[in-house]
């Protein structure tokens, strides 16, 4: 999925045209990015190309990758393109020596579905913990000149009234739950980054993702918001385990890497940043109602308390964050929640 996918070639040149990415701050630079065969990971990394090759811009993309020869048949593209972009076979918890200079880091690489929390919780700990850690620990002895980790809107826990969440506050996680190990480790990996700004000077800023999607989500991918386009699509009703009384925010995948690439640049040093569309936030029924009126034509219905495995669930509360601070950089989220789903959906198998 590069320049021969319509939608997505299309988000890649808007981010291009974006004003609140200060793209001069990564002329002639080198961006190292960890999940980067992820789904944000690879947008990031592929806006960065493209803005390279588009715009007449000499900048390096260096993936952290599990697989080269994986990495290369996703990236092979952009390969073929000529795009400056290389592999380092390792992972975050083993990072492998680095040589050469860094000049940014976006630290992105982290197990992300709830059943893989549910069923590895050790293993969701020690991606979280050891690969921030050792991701730190090379900002600073590269000494960049800026780093984004990515957290989670997870990290505000169960908020049991519904109102607008600045940075600062943070309701309650159970850590008797095995699952919420992703929510506590994201937790702890933000006081790491903070830990690390204070003592050691990295200029790392901490952004806090409204669950995103969009192009280059699989067709079969677990997630909700897979699960409702698969059905809608299919001509099948969307079944809730829950009464899906639940609210959230959502963010579009090129909105979320609009966030990231500002604060690569310009973020605060040790500062979290929520962001989010608030125009999209609704409770998870209404979610599934959209969809069914936007991709199943109305041609579905969403069924309720349909019963089945909700220990990978996300508690029941409220999630509206404040996006206050970071759209006082500039930013601001421009994309639907309808248009996420049917963007997300066009891509399909693509």
């Amino acid at each position: 999925m590069w320049k021969e996918n319509t939608v997505f070639c299309e988000d890649l040149e808007n981010l291009c045209q974006s004003a609140c990415i200060p793209w001069d701050s990564f002329h002639g630079k080198t961006v190292f990015i960890t999940g980067g065969t992820g789904l944000i990971g690879y947008t990031a990394a592929s806006a960065l190309l493209y803005y390279s090759m588009t715009r007449d811009c000499p900048l390096r993309v260096l993936l952290l990758v599990r697989s080269r020869d994986e990495a290369a048949a996703r990236y092979a593209a952009q390969i073929n393109d000529g795009c400056d972009i290389d592999f380092i076979e390792g992972t975050v918890e083993e990072l492998p020596a680095i040589a050469g200079h860094i000049d940014y880091i976006i630290h992105g690489a982290c197990p992300t579905a709830s059943g893989y929390f549910l069923s590895h919780p050790a293993e969701t700990a020690r991606t979280i913990l050891l690969g921030t850690a050792n991701l730190l620990a090379l900002a600073a002895e590269k000494r960049v000149s800026g780093m984004v980790f990515l957290s989670s809107m997870e990290v505000y826990g169960q908020i049991s009234e519904r109102r607008e969440l600045p940075e600062d506050d943070l309701g309650t996680v159970d850590i008797s739950l095995p699952r919420s190990v992703y929510p506590e480790g994201k937790r702890m990996a933000e006081n790491l980054c903070c830990a690390w700004a204070a003592e050691y000077g990295v200029p790392v800023a901490i952004v806090r993702l409204a669950q995103t999607f969009g192009p280059g989500v699989k067709r079969d991918d677990q997630r909700v918001f897979a699960y409702m386009a698969r059905c809608a699509l299919d001509g099948e009703d969307i079944r809730l385990a829950t009464a899906g009384d639940k609210e959230n925010m959502y963010l579009y995948t090129a909105d979320a890497v609009s966030a990231i690439l500002l604060l690569l640049a310009r973020g605060e040093r040790g500062t979290a940043y929520n962001a989010g569309n608030p125009d999209t936030y609704c409770s998870v029924r209404e979610m599934a109602e959209l969809t069914a009126r936007t991709i199943g034509n109305g041609e579905i219905s969403v069924r309720t308390n349909t019963g089945g495995q909700t220990a990978a669930f996300r508690p029941d509360g409220y999630l509206k964050l404040d996006v206050s601070r970071i759209s006082a950089l500039g930013w601001r989220a421009g994309t639907s929640l309808g248009e996420m789903f049917r963007r997300m959906a066009a891509c399909f198998d693509k």
